[in-house]
């Protein structure tokens, strides 16, 4: 089946009185592989009717358990039948690998996560930055268990854990882009536990094989020369720590940021002290992703609005907070947004929802939204609604915005995540703060509604008004 075409496909479906869904299947080009790819959000796009779409996950649920039933049972057998002459020598340790990974595959179970993590997968919420990154964190410990403290699964083994997790807990599956967003963390969770480490045969043996030197770290030269510079510069000032003390305290963050419980006090000090360090790299124009390699609790919200606080002694996030609840009643009100699809979206949601906390939830939200259409500005330049983020600069990503269980705040900044945010406020604190933190000066189809927030956040004595 993995191999067949578009048309095949289509001609499977008729065979089993699914013609209905051929045009479609035509439209989306389903071809075999596509086809035993589908996961349940994916169908339900796909197929309108519920009847179809339990007939055809039944189908393919079906022949996915066929296939790997007999691969199972039969793969020594046939190996041995097909290749008596090849299973032998290095061949026959390359063959009983073969076999340990499918009975790796048929014996992995999901872990046993923390309270915390089980209480947020019981309620189907779909979970923060920090969350995600804890269930990754376990998923990551528990793959190392299985595979006996190695450090490289292969990719079918990555495959075999992100399905147990999204089979197990479904609504991960965010737009049907869930098992890629997941497999990817994974991956990247291995590269961070194997960066440092300097005793592990195949961690060393690896290194050396993709151009490492022995028992260091891979950076990239713009980020290695300008810490170098820095450092000297450093030394030169006998008030301040040395280069080895500066370069002691990244690497503690960077492994400190890697633990499922933090020492938040103890990363607050440091990133205090590492400061000078960070702001010269930032003023130096040096790349995003190196910043972020060295300082990577800059991702954390309530760690970027302590950076924001450290340079301007003000506490955003509350500023944001009385800005939302003091201005959204009066933008809402506007009439150049009466008929805007925000707007219009609110008042639906509205008629759905009695509880006082929530119509205002909603209402800040939808303020929130609104403010560039207010100021006749580029609104694609301060948030992506339920569509891809384009701009480079700092911009919110918006899943549901008006949903209480399934809406979701992204800050992206150079079209890459750099957080997840609890709600409105969280993220307008976040966009505005990037700004300032990143030293990203303000886009002009964009910063009329930039300065207004500014003008309140920093409380000037005439600030900006609403039009």
């Amino acid at each position: 089946m993995e191999s067949w075409s578009v048309e095949q496909v289509c001609n499977w479906l008729k065979q089993r009185n699914l013609g209905e869904l051929v045009p479609k299947f035509r439209e989306e080009e389903v071809s075999g592989a596509a086809l035993l790819a589908l996961n349940d959000r994916m169908v339900q796009q796909l197929v309108k009717k519920i009847g179809h779409q339990a007939v055809l996950m039944d189908l393919i649920k079906k022949y996915q358990q066929q296939k790997s039933g007999l691969e199972s049972l039969t793969y020594c057998e046939t190996a041995s039948q097909k290749f008596p002459e090849v299973i032998s020598g290095k061949n026959l340790k390359s063959f009983f690998a073969r076999h340990k990974i499918l009975q790796w595959t048929s014996s992995y179970v999901l872990p046993d996560f923390p309270y915390d993590v089980k209480c947020i997968l019981a309620e189907k919420k779909c979970p923060d930055h920090s969350m995600r990154i804890r269930i990754i964190e376990f998923l990551q410990a528990d793959m190392t268990k299985y595979l006996e403290g190695s450090l490289y699964p292969n990719s079918q083994q990555y495959n075999i854990v992100v399905n147990a997790l999204l089979q197990a807990y479904p609504f991960l599956d965010e737009d049907g882009n869930g098992f890629l967003l997941w497999k990817r963390a994974l991956k990247d969770r291995f590269k961070y536990i194997r960066r440092p480490i300097e005793d592990d045969e195949q961690v060393l043996r690896n290194k050396c094989k993709f151009g490492h030197r022995r028992g260091q770290s891979r950076k990239s030269s713009f980020a290695e020369n300008k810490l170098d510079d820095v450092q000297g510069q450093v030394e030169e000032k006998p008030a301040h720590l040395k280069g080895s003390a500066m370069d002691l305290h990244i690497k503690w963050l960077n492994q400190e940021y890697m633990k499922t419980q933090r020492n938040w006090e103890e990363v607050g000090n440091r990133m205090n002290v590492t400061i000078e360090i960070r702001r010269k790299m930032i003023s130096d124009k040096a790349p995003l992703k190196d910043i972020l390699r060295l300082f990577p609790f800059l991702r954390c919200p309530y760690q970027l609005f302590r950076e924001f606080q450290l340079l301007t002694h003000m506490d955003i996030h509350k500023k944001t907070v009385e800005i939302l609840e003091i201005y959204s009643e009066n933008i809402l009100s506007l009439y150049v947004v009466r008929n805007n699809p925000i707007n219009i979206m609110l008042q639906e949601n509205l008629k759905q929802h009695t509880e006082e906390d929530v119509l205002k939830y909603m209402k800040m939200t939808a303020a929130c939204l609104l403010l560039p259409e207010v100021f006749g500005d580029d609104s694609s330049l301060f948030a992506a609604m339920n569509e891809e983020v384009k701009a480079v600069t700092p911009v919110l990503e918006v899943k549901n915005p008006f949903d209480v269980n399934s809406c979701e705040f992204a800050l992206y900044i150079e079209r890459e995540e750099l957080a997840q945010l609890d709600d409105c406020t969280m993220a307008l604190a976040a966009l505005v703060a990037a700004f300032h933190v990143f030293d990203i000066p303000f886009p002009k189809r964009i910063h009329r509604t930039l300065n207004f927030l500014e003008s309140l956040v920093f409380e000037v004595r005439s600030p900006a008004s609403l039009p």
